[in-house]
């Protein structure tokens, strides 16, 4: 369990030194220093100490505090793996962060073997950037809100379930759109065209405006975890090469950019902490024995996403999307949640390869949150069910 973030550090056939997650990342602390001792040759090829003390004392590495709980953890791998066997899919991992002070509680990442077997392979959470899909939609909510552009009650016709800009098309994923609805009521049904359109609408005449948003949160570059490998995001900017005409409708749907897994999370965490957006940690500190070397500190990416206005504004939609949207399966009476699933496609360009990726992020409870959660799951078999 949580094998991969833990990580390792040794020599490997060829003699190389080589690791992987918490073990190797912070490999300086672990290590200790080693002895030496001065001994001389007898007979027969023995060795005897010359004398009683060593010449150097090895010392013995630091322990290092990782924020996993083991129960969290035991449950999050689980869940996955049932989910993974249940749907025959390639890959896919679940991370759980405590919403206040960043804190990895669990990370699970789980591939499948030859034999159909699924162990932790690589840290798909950390290193895997990709398209999003849906789930990139809180971006659009927060932007056309904050900056005035629309509200939650502004009315968008979804035009039969499809739209166009420059010859290409957005459909809804039920063929045939919501007819008119509210922009809320877009978000909750997660609706292309209404999402798109909005984005469009607002944006096209500057689409730095929406873009500089997006930079401001941090998801244009890696989050700088201490833990290496950490997978590159591609957020195109406006008057680069990767800008064209349909850059920005893509972007309102979660293509045509790509963030790792944890960038995501980090965001609506941020939503679940009042705005305040934190850096993932892994490791909470140093110590040596019950002596604490040193702290990780929680820190802080963006101390306010958007206004306060906005944000009561999206938690009563995110709630609304597991209350009565396209996350209904999860609702409970007994159990407030609140999130955004997402239904990405993968390899669109060649439709011999294409693939989905379905992933569900929010957090819970809806209204004291304690803990923010995303789970992706990469390839499921399409016959068993595919919607995020």
């Amino acid at each position: 369990i949580a094998e991969r973030t833990i990580g390792y550090d040794r020599i490997d056939e060829k003699g190389i030194r080589v690791g992987k997650g918490i073990e190797w990342s912070f490999r300086k602390y672990l290590n200790g220093k080693d002895g030496k001792v001065l001994k001389q040759k007898i007979a027969k090829g023995q060795w005897k100490p010359i004398r009683d003390v060593n010449e150097v004392d090895p010392q013995d590495g630091y322990d290092v505090v990782s924020t996993i709980d083991v129960y969290i953890q035991d449950i999050a791998h689980h869940a996955l793996l049932k989910q993974l066997e249940h749907y025959s899919a390639d890959h896919g991992c679940v991370v759980v962060m405590e919403t206040k002070t960043g804190h990895i509680k669990a990370i699970s990442n789980l591939g499948r073997a030859n034999d159909g077997s699924y162990y932790e392979t690589q840290n798909y959470a950390i290193t895997e950037s990709h398209e999003p899909g849906s789930t990139f939609k809180l971006v659009d909510l927060i932007a056309v809100l904050d900056d005035k552009k629309a509200d939650t009650s502004t009315v968008y016709d979804s035009k039969g379930g499809r739209i166009q800009y420059y010859g290409r098309s957005v459909k809804d994923s039920n063929g045939k759109g919501y007819g008119k609805i509210s922009l809320a009521r877009g978000f909750e049904l997660s609706s292309n065209t209404i999402l798109v359109q909005s984005v469009y609408d607002s944006y096209k005449s500057n689409p730095k405006q929406f873009v500089d948003r997006i930079n401001s949160y941090g998801l244009n570059k890696p989050l700088g975890l201490l833990i290496k490998g950490e997978g590159i995001p591609v957020i195109p900017q406006p008057g680069t090469n990767r800008w064209s005409g349909v850059a920005l409708p893509w972007m309102a749907f979660g293509y045509g950019l790509s963030v790792t897994p944890l960038q995501t999370l980090t965001l609506y965490n941020a939503v679940a902490n009042d705005g305040v957006m934190v850096k993932p940690i892994f490791v909470s500190e140093i110590k040596e024995w019950n002596k604490t070397i040193k702290k990780f500190d929680t820190q802080v990416i963006n101390p306010k996403i958007c206004s306060q206005e906005t944000l009561d504004k999206v938690h009563a939609v995110l709630e609304n999307v597991v209350k009565k949207g396209t996350g209904s399966k999860l609702y409970s009476k007994d159990f407030s949640m609140a999130g955004k699933t997402g239904t990405a496609q993968v390899n669109y360009k060649d439709k011999s390869k294409l693939y989905y990726a379905s992933s569900f992020v929010g957090y819970f409870p809806a209204d004291e949150p304690k803990y923010s959660c995303i789970v992706v799951v990469h390839k499921p078999n399409v016959a068993a069910g595919y919607y995020g």
